[in-house]
């Protein structure tokens, strides 16, 4: 294992870029669905690459970010890297890891907290030396960084029966880890055609040897976040390219799915549990154009209570659940410019307050 060199994030990355409050949305006829103030909407990372692609967790009284960085921006560069960060007080952050894999473009990096450590996963393309003119999804594969105590990390591990597929999100349920892993139907040549993408749930007893344990996309798969209840339900909340979302169920050994298809499209999908209500988060349309907005999912209906402030490209949000009225929310947008005028990506905060319960 490596010993990592740590260093704070330089003082201007953490000015605040606008201390927003945003003036939350009706529930509409869900009277029992509390409004949510969101506030010091501010940037936290901007190192002049483009920063996208958030997650964080809480792991043995710490809290952490992650996020993907490249020079090249947001196509694939094997330039690229993952930045983790490390907080006391989820306000003031330093850099404890940063890793890259030789010829490969990283990226979508998630957490995952299992036998007592802290997985970062992350998926990645095939690149060569440089930007590729063209790419498969058959060379995908993943990669990990571990740690034990947050500090010291792991190398980037190749993780054993993912060729083939792009990995996403993770969760874990007593003694199994899960990974969303998109691929193309029997590895076929070619994946212009999204009716040949598929999902499968990956399994593993280690979290980093893996198998399939089913499909739950036999086309259009695509970006999957899942959520385990205590008794073993599985929550699944499954982008579907351009078009509405999915939500599904199922429960391990995950034979038997259910499926409804959503009012609207949901790009990067988070899905939480914020005491007893669930949280989701992502990309939609708003006239025209794409914005990250937050909802409460009650009875397969999604609630929208907020709209951040974002632009161009922008999403992929990650959340810190900090007590039964006060939540955090990580994600990236492109809404600011430099002081020359150019569009900066960068990655943002926002406190998410209950106003009523």
């Amino acid at each position: 294992m490596k010993k990592t060199q740590f260093c704070l994030i330089p003082l201007l990355t953490l000015l605040c870029c606008s201390m927003l409050t945003v003036a939350p949305l009706p529930a509409g006829e869900n009277s029992d669905l509390p409004e949510v103030e969101v506030s010091n909407v501010h940037k936290v990372f901007d190192n002049g690459e483009h920063n996208a692609f958030t997650d964080m967790i809480e792991f043995k009284g710490k809290y952490y970010l992650t996020f993907r960085t490249c020079p090249g921006g947001h196509m694939l560069f094997p330039t690229s890297r993952i930045l983790i960060m490390q907080s006391d007080d989820a306000k003031t952050w330093k850099q404890v890891d940063e890793f890259s894999v030789p010829k490969r473009d990283v990226r979508d990096p998630h957490f995952l907290i299992f036998k007592d450590k802290l997985f970062v996963y992350t998926g990645t393309w095939y690149c060569g030396d440089s930007a590729p003119k063209t790419r498969t999804i058959n060379e995908h594969l993943g990669f990990a960084v571990w740690s034990a105590d947050g500090n010291e990390w792991s190398k980037p591990i190749m993780l054993e029966g993912t060729y083939g597929h792009y990995i996403w999100r993770a969760a874990a349920y007593k003694d199994k880890a899960y990974l969303c892993g998109r691929r193309i139907r029997h590895f076929a040549q070619g994946d212009k055609d999204r009716e040949l993408i598929e999902t499968a749930i990956l399994e593993s007893d280690d979290g980093l040897v893996w198998k399939t344990a089913s499909l739950f996309n036999e086309k259009q798969g695509d970006e999957t976040a899942f959520l385990f209840e205590d008794n073993g339900d599985l929550l699944a909340i499954g982008r579907s390219g351009s078009n509405p979302a999915w939500v599904m169920r199922s429960r391990p050994p995950f034979d038997h799915w259910d499926r409804k298809q959503l009012d609207r499209y949901i790009g990067g999908p988070l899905l939480a549990k914020w005491g007893d209500r669930y949280l989701v988060g992502g990309r939609q349309r708003k006239n025209g154009k794409y914005v990250t907005s937050l909802y409460w999912f009650k009875d397969d209906q999604l609630h929208e209570f907020a709209s951040l402030p974002s632009g161009g490209d922008n999403s992929y949000p990650g959340i810190l659940i900090l007590s039964p009225d006060h939540a955090l929310i990580s994600y990236y947008s492109s809404h600011e410019k430099d002081k020359d005028g150019k569009p900066i990506t960068a990655i943002y905060m926002a406190d998410l307050n209950l106003k009523n319960k």
